[in-house]
């Protein structure tokens, strides 16, 4: 090994976590798939210019170190996955997991025989490995996509729950492969099939079992915060490697058990520690990405001839379609529902590592096709991302079954100047939700047809009705100013600190270091003096709230005239702008914009005689 090599390999991966976190802001600001950008970047710096060849560089350690790293991932997914919205979703999940995996199977096996011309063995490999749809690059673009919760609940469960069935599948074919048992023959049904039973139960009793030992410490107070998530982590690890040692793939199952028994058992505490676990994961995903995608080589890419691309599409446009039709027949899923999720299938990691390991596997064991798995496997991942990455939000608009794409805020606490605020939102068509645990402080909004939302955003149900009808942005009006900072500290890490605000608790309470913490508050409203018993005072004086179209004129003025409260403008598709003091760049309206102020009521016009 040269002298410089380390050094290489360091530089390398450095630039790797930069490119990586780069590509996802990127995407963010263009509204892009992130897992596109991170793709191409793969695509660039590997096969492409040459510059990062993981595989060569690390050695044997790149293997164990991508599937470490995807085990990472697939635990954070299944703490994604609460059996009350399992409930929620119908038989619908069920069929996807259950009853679509199989015979996506054999449908995927079939068209690589007989389309591709690749051998039996590899066919088989190949139609188990593509039943993985992936979390990796499902749950970011659920995250952007504003689906509506049941189909989003659809392709999430599907995406996790088949993650560690379809490696399973895969590495239960790769071995019956490479010892050539024949599965007619006792010997499939007296050693084979007993030892995946065995490993499988294992694997989800390991899952369980250090899931009740963590809710035991956590609850007991025998763990000190700071070491709760490297606890977790660890623990999901060790889990992962212990249960391969068993069977190949089974320790994904684990994972996936160990997360998803967190989430069932209702953790206290446990909310902060995902969040950590989620900022966590895109930098593992990104990495991960770039990694297995510069690992490709220029010959692996030479494979892909017209026989593949052909796979690539029947697999797309037959394979997947018929499978899910089959598989939801007689279920509770609409039409609707069921055209969606049977054209949403981006593949990803899982699949790309799985089928780098297994295309080298079945090649020493004679198999002559087996060097296609890979250029046949890549091909149905950089199709579906791209295809599926660019259409799911489209589609799902065309379809009825997004919330809308325009910018949505949630206001917190129902008084008479708050409905006021809400309906001149929502005359403008700008989605608006009122919440507020009293029934009776609702009924004036919803006599009005506002959307309302009888919750306590501090419990556990309130939070989860919200994340049903999901908001961009969030004012808590409540008279109580220390109540408003719960609610903006408790939802920052969902919308984002810059996205919550509070109408002011008082202007010496603002004070950045004897006031209320910034990190326990949301960012005051307008300016220090407008509380809450100004904007009740000015409603009882007849002030109400107005919105107009921006010109060049009024633009320039907004925010700065003594005889109005501006309070925010608005820019279709784009998003809401609300004015505090507490802004170090300010946002300045543009013409076409959306101006929302609360102003005096007119002067009566004089009479004739006063004339």
């Amino acid at each position: 090994m040269p002298p410089d090599l380390p050094y290489d390999i360091f530089i390398g991966i450095a630039l790797t976590f930069g490119a990586g976190i780069l590509a996802q802001w990127a995407a963010w600001k263009l509204r892009l798939p992130a897992i596109v950008l991170l793709f191409t970047i793969g695509l660039i710096i590997g096969p492409g210019l040459g510059l990062l060849h993981p595989s060569e560089s690390m050695g044997w350690v790149f293997r164990p170190l991508v599937s470490l790293l995807v085990a990472i991932v697939v635990f954070e997914g299944g703490m994604a996955l609460d059996i009350r919205q399992l409930r929620d979703a119908g038989d619908g999940v069920s069929r996807l997991t259950m009853v679509a995996l199989p015979i996506n199977w054999i449908l995927g096996s079939l068209a690589a025989r007989y389309v591709a011309h690749l051998e039996w063995g590899t066919s088989l490999l190949f139609g188990a490995i593509i039943v993985v749809t992936g979390p990796t690059v499902i749950l970011p673009l659920l995250r952007s996509a504003k689906l509506k919760p049941r189909l989003a609940a659809f392709l999430r469960w599907e995406a996790i729950v088949n993650d560690p069935l379809g490696a399973i599948l895969a590495a239960v074919v790769l071995q019956l492969l490479i010892l050539h048992v024949d599965v007619h023959t006792s010997v499939f049904f007296t050693d084979t099939l007993p030892d995946l039973l065995t490993a499988t139960g294992l694997s989800v009793v390991a899952g369980i079992a250090p899931a009740y030992m963590i809710r035991t410490l956590f609850v007991r107070d025998l763990m000190p915060e700071i070491l709760k998530t490297p606890a977790l982590l660890s623990v999901a690890l060790v889990l992962f490697s212990a249960c391969n040692m068993e069977m190949e793939g089974a320790g994904l199952i684990a994972v996936t058990v160990f997360g998803m028994a967190l989430t069932n058992l209702h953790i206290p505490g446990l909310a902060e520690l995902r969040r950590t676990k989620e900022s966590l994961v895109v930098l593992v995903v990104s990495v991960l990405f770039i990694l297995l995608t510069a690992d490709l080589q220029r010959g692996a890419l030479a494979h892909l001839s017209i026989p593949i691309m052909a796979l690539t599409l029947v697999v797309l446009f037959v394979v997947r379609p018929v499978g899910i039709f089959l598989a939801t027949l007689g279920s509770d899923m609409t039409w609707r529902e069921r055209v969606f999720v049977g054209w949403i299938a981006p593949r990803g990691i899982v699949a790309a590592a799985v089928a780098g390991a297994a295309g080298i596997r079945l090649h020493d064991s004679g198999y002559h096709s087996a060097d296609l798995i890979m250029p046949a496997v890549f091909s149905v991942i950089a199709v579906t991302m791209l295809l599926h990455g660019f259409s799911l939000r489209p589609l799902a608009r065309a379809m009825k079954l997004s919330f809308s794409s325009e910018p949505a805020l949630a206001l917190v606490g129902a008084s008479s100047w708050s409905i006021n605020l809400a309906l001149t939102l929502k005359e403008q068509n700008i989605p608006v939700l009122l919440v507020d645990s009293r029934a009776s402080a609702l009924m004036p909004a919803a006599r009005q047809k506002i959307s309302v939302l009888r919750a306590e955003l501090l419990s556990q149900h309130g939070q989860e009705a919200l994340e049903e009808r999901p908001a961009d942005y969030l004012i808590s009006t409540t008279a109580d100013g220390i109540y408003n900072g719960m609610i903006c500290g408790h939802l920052a890490p969902a919308l984002g600190r810059e996205r919550v605000f509070q109408i002011s608790p008082g202007v010496s309470r603002l004070d950045l270091y004897h006031g209320l913490s910034r990190d326990a508050r949301g960012k005051v409203l307008g300016e220090p003096a407008w509380n809450f018993t100004l904007f009740e005072s000015l409603f009882d004086q007849g002030w109400r709230f107005t919105a107009q179209t921006s010109t060049e004129d009024t633009s320039s003025t907004f925010g700065k005239r003594e005889n109005r409260l501006d309070l925010l403008f608005i820019r279709r598709k784009t998003g809401i702008f609300i004015l505090s003091a507490e802004d170090l760049n300010p946002a300045s309206p543009v013409a076409g914009d959306i101006l929302i102020s609360m102003v005096p009521p007119k002067a009566p016009e004089p009479s004739p005689v006063e004339q």
